[in-house]
């Protein structure tokens, strides 16, 4: 397994709205191992293929507290979704920022999973927040479009300023 790259806010590939897999083959389960291993290392629990420019429809999580749950989704779509809760969000690709976020609190969701097997399931609290957030990478969206424009700009402002200070 390798580690990857994660991408930071503003980067322009994170808008990059992600293709389909058309079929699980060795390459996908390579990503998604080398996905899980970027995951755990950055420490996070959702990792979007897109957030390591891979544009592909492909999710990997793990919300449990030993961290030995992996979950990956491949071309995942939410069938239903119903009730509302409020938590504070981070995300890898936007480092050292938190903000209170409104998403669905149960979701009903389709996937693949990486033997090529269609799966049905549901997600409640943490997980459901997790998959609506990758989900939302898929679709080349960040939490920042979730939060007011002008938190926006001074988080967009304070990571190009860490940024250029690396370079």
């Amino acid at each position: 397994m390798a580690k990857l790259n994660i991408l930071e806010f503003p980067d322009p590939r994170l808008r990059t709205v992600a293709k389909p897999i058309e079929k699980v083959d060795s390459t996908i389960v390579k990503y998604a191992e080398d996905m899980l291993e970027t995951m755990y290392d950055a420490p996070g629990i959702g990792l979007a293929a897109t957030q390591v420019n891979i544009h592909l429809r492909l999710i990997v999580l793990d919300v449990s507290d030993q961290k030995n749950d992996p979950i990956f989704l491949v071309n995942p779509v939410i069938t239903r979704a119903e009730g509302e809760i409020e938590s504070s969000e981070g995300c890898l690709s936007i480092p050292g920022y938190s903000e209170p976020i409104s998403r669905y609190e149960t979701i009903e969701y389709e996937a693949i999973d990486l033997n090529g097997n269609q799966k049905k399931d549901v997600a409640n609290g943490l997980l459901a927040i997790c998959i609506q957030h990758e989900m939302d990478h898929l679709q080349g969206k960040l939490m920042v479009d979730r939060i007011s424009s002008t938190k926006r700009q001074l988080i967009r402002k304070r990571l190009l300023k860490k940024q250029n200070q690396r370079a």
